[in-house]
């Protein structure tokens, strides 16, 4: 880890120490600001998450396969046993 990134991290904890103070003194005060300000803030943030993953889901494009991929569990076993089930087991198995 090199200094810089232990120096941001350092002002993200000393950030967040002074928010968490700032909101204390706030609540003591018995200000309606220091409530509505960091739940605006998350609000807004959960709402973006949203509108980010609605956005993705309506603008993703997937490509489907021309032939579908067959599971071992798709396979209908009957009570002989073939000798090809037993190379594609083996296969399988590898």
């Amino acid at each position: 880890m090199n200094e810089a990134s232990r120096a941001q991290g350092w002002a993200i904890c000393g950030g967040a120490a002074l928010a968490a103070f700032l909101f204390v003194v706030g609540i003591l005060n018995d200000s309606y600001w220091a409530l509505a300000i960091p739940v605006a803030i998350m609000t807004l943030f959960a709402l973006g998450l949203v509108a980010w993953v609605g956005y993705t889901i309506a603008t993703i494009q997937v490509e489907t396969d021309a032939t579908p991929e067959i599971l071992s569990t798709d396979r209908t076993t009957s009570g002989t046993s073939d000798t090809s089930d037993e190379k594609t087991s083996a296969e399988d198995a590898a």
